[in-house]
């Protein structure tokens, strides 16, 4: 099996509190796609990088 590496996951809480978000406004990021996420069981794990680059990306000006 190949190395993995040192990965860190948080949860929707977690990345609610570091975004200063809802939860559900992580659950919806995450059906959507735009946040990659990985279930297990009932829960879902975001992996911190994941969040680092969202937090990072530019934001759109909307109209």
């Amino acid at each position: 099996m190949a190395d993995l590496p040192d990965v860190r996951f948080l949860t929707v809480a977690e990345v609610a509190e570091l975004m200063r978000v809802s939860k559900m406004t992580v659950y919806r990021l995450v059906h959507a796609g735009e946040l990659p996420a990985v279930r297990f069981g009932r829960s879902y794990r975001v992996p911190e990088s994941a969040v680092a680059e969202v937090v990072q990306r530019p934001v759109s000006d909307v109209g």
